[in-house]
């Protein structure tokens, strides 16, 4: 989820020991994504099997866009993904199907493996537009993206 009031390190701390403990199964990627602040923490925590996820990144490597992150920060944090279009990025934020899709393209371009976000509001769903809502979100990423071989869709309604 989003920002949690208290305790962050305390449960990134118990989800990353239940990880490490495991039983994983060695054929599914497993990825923790946190808020960048404790992107470095979670590293340190979890083995090398398992993958570490910015919530969110800029579309540029450098300049006067205050509070963002680039892509090369997250991974020189620790991060080896980062998950862009994030339904509550695209409602609360205002990003846009493009800037998303300037997002997957820039992080990819920069080494990162990107889940890319798509789904439709509950509005949406119940005016029966949730395909047309994917496709164009889908859409758009597909504009800007060439190989998706580092790309997972995430349909998240």
């Amino acid at each position: 989820g989003g920002m949690e009031k208290n305790g962050a390190k305390a449960s990134i701390t118990d989800l990353c020991k239940v990880l490490s403990a495991g039983p994983l199964d060695p054929n599914v990627e497993v990825v923790v994504g946190c808020p960048a602040v404790y992107i470095s923490f979670a590293r340190d925590l979890l083995p090398a099997s398992i993958g570490v996820a910015g919530q969110n990144a800029y579309k540029v490597k450098s300049g006067a866009f205050t509070g963002e992150l680039a892509p090369s920060m997250l991974k020189d944090a620790g991060a080896d993904w980062v998950i862009i279009g994030h339904s509550e990025r695209r409602q609360i934020f205002g990003e846009s199907d493009e800037l998303i899709a300037e997002k997957v393209a820039f992080a990819l371009s920069e080494g990162l493996k990107v889940i890319a976000c798509i789904g439709e509001t509950l509005q949406e769903r119940e005016a029966g537009q949730t395909e047309a809502v994917c496709f164009r979100q889908t859409k758009a990423i597909a504009a800007a993206v060439k190989d998706w071989t580092n790309v997972v869709v995430a349909y998240e309604p």
